[in-house]
């Protein structure tokens, strides 16, 4: 599978509309446990961000919805499940702050992009709060006038 021209080099995976649908805040950096037929997929480029979200149960960081899809000649006795949650590896000051982000103040935690960092994965997840209607429109408008206005410019 080709590598898309505008995702870098270590980019396996974007979740474009995380920043579509959400408000970015705070942006962490978490380690994911693998299994060995994943990392082998994720080294084809065969993972997806889209339909996924963060969750957090009894203080550990779990990846749900994420889908890898495995390769045909990866394991004939490996029992591959493509959504399973993934647990994510961050610090304990950073598992506290996401709990009481979440709980008490509304925000909730989304992935934005999965990539390799000197041979591991990582993932970058968000705090973020969800965007209404109007909020989605004026995000719109603004990316429209910053398009028109660098097309003035070059002129």
């Amino acid at each position: 599978m080709a590598k898309k021209k505008h995702m870098g080099a270590n980019t396996i995976a974007l979740n474009r509309k995380a920043r579509y649908d959400y408000t970015i805040e705070d942006q962490y950096e978490a380690g994911i446990v693998l299994e060995g037929w994943e990392v082998k997929s994720l080294r084809d480029g065969r993972a997806q961000l889209k339909e996924s979200y963060v969750s957090v149960y009894k203080g550990e960081v779990y990846l749900l919805g994420a889908h890898f899809s495995p390769l045909a000649s990866a394991s004939t006795h490996v029992n591959p499940i493509p959504t399973r949650k993934r647990k994510l590896l961050l610090h304990t000051k950073e598992i506290s702050k996401l709990i009481g982000a979440t709980e008490r103040e509304g925000y909730t935690i989304v992935p934005l992009s999965l990539y390799w960092q000197r041979g591991k994965a990582k993932l970058k997840i968000a705090l973020a709060k969800g965007k209404k209607q109007y909020d989605k429109r004026q995000s719109a408008k603004q990316r429209d006038w910053e398009r028109q206005k660098h097309r003035i410019l070059k002129q």
